[in-house]
């Protein structure tokens, strides 16, 4: 994070570190170039940009620290603690008591990205957001790169960089590739604040010795699963056919084969319409039984309702989200016949829903409902002048300090990542 002195000289502080993984091929899947922008602890660092006194210490964004909250972002300075996003606050603050819990503003950080989105365009066209603090690129387009940048992606990369640290005092790493997969791979090993370019020809040697949790994709029960096959390493999931990976990990199985040997043909999609609206609670008390959560639920429906009416949509996919006492987070999903457009419809959903966890049998701390495949109520939505604009609603602190979270994005859909 950047000094006092820094800030205010405007010095040049976008470090050259770069790894770079030298081709020794070219082939036509592996002629795109690909950039894949990660901010550096987005919240924290906005808090730490806009707050002098947070700087050089250790911030946490979320829950206060004796809530039932958890922690929604931290700054490098925590990290050394061991402190990471959706840890309690509790926990975060008896490893490193002398931490500074903040509450989120998510409308600063909406509209920091609103502006990090607005650089990108500046490069390209072909931006796919994914949250709030990254996105894609695809600088393919030689003819409009090619004087300025000689056609490399790693310049423009780092421009861009410099272009966000200088106009919003903020960190950026980056990684650039012939593939979303293997770019956004990069953007991850060199942060804070570096560039990771790999070029093809030496993509399958680094991936083979991965550990398969570092695969994007690869979630933390698939790692579990992969274990429990002797898959370790990017190395001993080559090793496996492609049919016994889909018959061991259903049409997955495919997508593991492929990125693997670093082969994602995935396009960079700057029409990204994945809609949703959710809304949660956290409860200062466990629920122990499946009556008092669905009458919590009922009240959730009624937030979840009212943001659906704002946006003039209904659905065509209901979620149910819990978090147990232990942390351990489960969704549910349904598509009925006939989409979800008011209170009802959801309602009789849920029982369903709830019968397919394990809740009445282990406490729950945390209910929430999200509906998603959203249309638009054109008519609706003209004669009331409806504003679909908006990325993002705000976050709530609840009575007891945790933090509800909820993700409207009209350009592009994320439920807030927890960064």
């Amino acid at each position: 994070m950047q000094t006092d002195e820094q800030s205010l000289q405007g010095e040049l502080i976008v470090q050259d570190r770069v790894a770079v993984i030298y081709e020794r091929s070219e082939t036509a899947a592996s002629d795109r170039k690909i950039i894949h922008i990660d901010m550096d602890a987005f919240f924290a660092s906005v808090e730490q940009r806009d707050n002098p006194e947070y700087r050089g210490k250790p911030l946490i964004v979320g829950g206060q620290p004796h809530s039932r909250g958890v922690v929604a972002a931290c700054s490098y300075e925590a990290r050394v603690f061991g402190i990471h996003s959706a840890m309690p606050s509790s926990q975060a603050y008896r490893q490193c008591p002398q931490a500074i819990f903040v509450s989120p503003r998510f409308d600063a950080y909406r509209d920091a990205s609103r502006l990090i989105q607005s650089i990108f365009q500046r490069y390209t066209d072909k931006v796919e957001p994914l949250s709030l603090d990254e996105a894609y690129l695809d600088v393919t387009d030689r003819a409009r790169t090619e004087q300025r940048f000689a056609g490399s992606a790693q310049r423009i990369a780092n421009e861009i960089r410099q272009v966000i640290f200088d106009e919003l005092n903020l960190t950026a790493s980056a990684g650039v590739s012939y593939n979303k997969f293997l770019a956004k791979l990069a953007s991850d090993r060199n942060k804070p604040n570096g560039i990771c370019v790999i070029k093809p020809g030496e993509a399958e040697a680094l991936l083979a010795l991965l550990p398969v949790r570092k695969f994007h994709g690869v979630g933390q029960a698939t790692e579990r699963k992969m274990n429990k096959l002797g898959i370790a390493t990017g190395q001993d999931l080559k090793k496996w056919p492609q049919h016994e990976l889909v018959d061991a990990f259903g049409k997955q199985g495919l997508y593991y084969f492929n990125i693997v040997r670093g082969i994602d043909h995935r396009s960079v999609n700057n029409n990204r319409e994945r809609k949703s609206i959710g809304a949660e609670r956290t409860f200062q008390n466990d629920l122990q039984n499946t009556h008092e959560m669905l009458a919590a639920l009922e009240l959730i429906c009624d937030t979840l309702i009212e943001r659906m009416k704002a946006k003039n949509a209904y659905a065509k996919t209901l979620t149910l989200k819990l978090r147990y006492a232990n942390f351990e987070v489960v969704t549910r999903s349904i598509s009925p016949n006939g989409g979800l457009s008011d209170k009802q419809s959801i309602t009789r959903l849920l029982p369903a829903l709830l019968t397919k966890t394990e809740a009445g049998e282990r406490a729950v701390r945390l209910l929430g409902l999200s509906v998603a495949h959203l249309q638009l109520d054109v008519s609706s939505a003209a004669a009331r002048g409806a504003d679909n604009a908006s990325v993002v609603e705000p976050a709530h602190d609840n009575s007891d300090g945790s933090i509800e979270i909820q993700a409207v994005n009209v350009f592009y859909t994320s439920q807030l990542k927890l960064l």
